[in-house]
């Protein structure tokens, strides 16, 4: 007859091995979800910044409401550009002073920053009801209206000492571009004739 006799010290050896083989694994996969959690994590951030910016870049815009042009009498041609803007639906605070401008026109393109206008002059606040523009060059309203000059003689906003003043029946094309990147496009053009005129719509 055969007597099985068990060794309780080695069962408690082997429960032991077995308990830190289990912790070990359980560690192991607490770190690797932890590390899961916080990639998801930073990547669904990520995703986020991305779409809001693309989102900022199509509607973050300028729209032009009005354009004339102020003509010289001597010949004809007009010498300074008046806009009348307003931020496009659904766009968000636009900083006029972070816009910049490219005027390509008869002589080549021309690039300059709003910033060199003032819009702390009350006069090219066409609408402002809580006076963000004059107070901080901001479009902070749908309702918001300012009037941006460009002055196209040589001592003008491109300050490069070169007359670019439109003649009669000229064009040129103006970009209007945002800090969020977004670019408006406004297409200018002088009338054929623009005698006995003082301001023509361009």
């Amino acid at each position: 007859m055969f007597e099985f006799i068990t060794d309780d010290e080695d069962r408690g050896q082997v429960g032991i091995g077995t308990l830190i083989v289990f912790i070990a694994m359980v560690l192991v996969a607490a770190i690797a979800a932890g590390v899961l959690i916080n990639t998801a994590g930073f990547l669904q951030t990520k995703s986020e910044e991305t779409g809001e910016q693309s989102s900022a870049q199509v509607t973050d815009r300028l729209q032009p409401i009005a354009k004339t042009g102020q003509v010289d009498s001597s010949d004809g041609s007009v010498h300074q550009i008046d806009l009348v803007l307003q931020k496009s639906p659904g766009a968000s605070d636009i900083d006029l002073s972070t816009t910049t401008i490219e005027f390509q026109g008869p002589d080549g393109v021309k690039r300059a920053s709003l910033d060199g206008i003032d819009f702390t002059d009350s006069a090219v606040s066409l609408q402002d009801d809580d006076t963000s523009i004059t107070a901080s060059s901001v479009l902070n309203s749908g309702e918001d209206r300012v009037i941006v000059s460009i002055d196209l003689t040589d001592g003008g906003l491109f300050g490069n000492g070169q007359d670019l003043s439109l003649p009669e029946g000229g064009e040129a094309q103006i970009k209007l571009n945002t800090e969020s990147g977004s670019t408006t496009v406004i297409r200018i053009k002088v009338p054929e004739s623009t005698t006995g005129d003082s301001v023509v719509s361009v």
